[in-house]
């Protein structure tokens, strides 16, 4: 058990000390001054002070003296205690602070007795693990983006050479510049949007939605694509209206992303539903594709992890971070007729 506020405790006794030895100089004092001289002279007023009288109040000057010099001893003593046992342990949490500062993520093993700079020190712990992560993905997502944004722009480089050189078909050629510039377009905006996302100071307004008319919307958006796939949409949804307090445009964005998704991988549906269960709201995307390779589901929403078929591995991670936003949840699966199963659950 941590010896909680320790320094009050010994700053209290030390006041009770002090206290109780002023009491008793003060009353040594005080029969001093009261003894007098025959039965008429006091010693504050009187001119005449007899041997006896002289005596006493020479020994209480003595024990005044003696007190008074205890007194300072142990006002050295306890200031020094109190002074390091206070400035140490700050001086070693100031210069953990500023290790912090200078981009060393390493967590300490400091130990404190008092429960206030534990508690401290284990916030900072704390953060230092969370500092780390992030700079280890911000470093891993860097390196990526750097992967991802030089693929298609060297394949546009190519063709346009080619081109240029009179050794690829024009028309081709276009065709694939075209594609590619879409590519480049779809992953800037993707990069975009996690800034976005990740970005603690953004301030998002929220409102109550119906989410069946949501995912409806949703849907419609990308019916055009579905119908070039020959894919329908079937949709299940509960009676009544389902109404959530959230940021609609994320979570039409999540929705957009799943179906998507699913776009590329169905064979000839897509089945969107959304249900209570219990205190929870789940959104679901279902297609009827192959599925999700069973050694693939732990790290399909791992930013730019792309399976077969994948587009640039941000989408996911995308709905992963919206999900998170409201306190929710996205999961993957494969259904037992085949293809791939997204849930998003909300927490109502």
């Amino acid at each position: 058990m941590k010896k909680t506020k320790i320094r009050i405790i010994i700053l209290k006794a030390f006041a009770v000390v002090l206290f109780c030895s002023f009491a008793l100089t003060a009353i040594i004092f005080n029969i001093a001054i009261r003894l007098r001289v025959g039965n008429d002279y006091n010693l504050l007023i009187g001119s005449y002070v007899d041997t006896d009288t002289a005596g006493i109040t020479g020994r209480a000057g003595i024990i005044l003296l003696v007190l008074i010099g205890v007194m300072f001893v142990m006002s050295v003593v306890v200031t020094y205690f109190l002074s390091n046992s206070i400035t140490k342990p700050i001086e070693k949490l100031s210069s953990f602070a500023h290790n912090i500062g200078n981009g060393e993520f390493t967590t300490n093993s400091f130990e404190f007795e008092e429960e206030e700079l534990a508690e401290l020190n284990a916030a900072l712990n704390k953060s230092v693990k969370q500092l780390g992560i992030y700079d280890s993905e911000q470093k891993a997502f860097f390196q990526n983006v750097s992967h991802e944004l030089r693929t298609p722009l060297m394949s546009i480089k190519c063709y346009a050479e080619g081109i240029s050189f009179d050794i690829m078909d024009p028309k081709k050629a276009s065709e694939t510049i075209l594609q590619e510039t879409d590519r480049l377009s779809d992953l800037v905006t993707d990069l975009l949007y996690i800034a976005k996302i990740d970005n603690i100071t953004t301030v998002y307004a929220t409102e109550k939605v119906n989410l069946p008319e949501l995912i409806r919307s949703c849907a419609s958006r990308q019916q055009a694509m579905a119908d070039k796939r020959d894919i329908k949409f079937v949709f299940i949804f509960a009676e009544g209206d389902i109404l959530y307090h959230c940021v609609s445009e994320l979570i039409s964005r999540a929705v957009d992303n799943l179906i998507s998704n699913a776009i590329r991988y169905a064979n000839s549906q897509i089945i969107l539903s959304c249900r209570k269960a219990g205190s929870n709201i789940e959104i679901k995307v279902a297609d009827d594709g192959q599925g999700i390779p069973r050694e693939n589901i732990p790290r399909v929403f791992e930013r730019f992890y792309k399976g077969a078929g994948g587009n640039n591995g941000i989408g996911l991670s995308i709905v992963k971070s919206i999900a998170e936003q409201h306190n929710g949840q996205v999961a993957a699966a494969n259904s037992t007729n085949g293809g791939a199963v997204f849930t998003i659950t909300l927490p109502t």
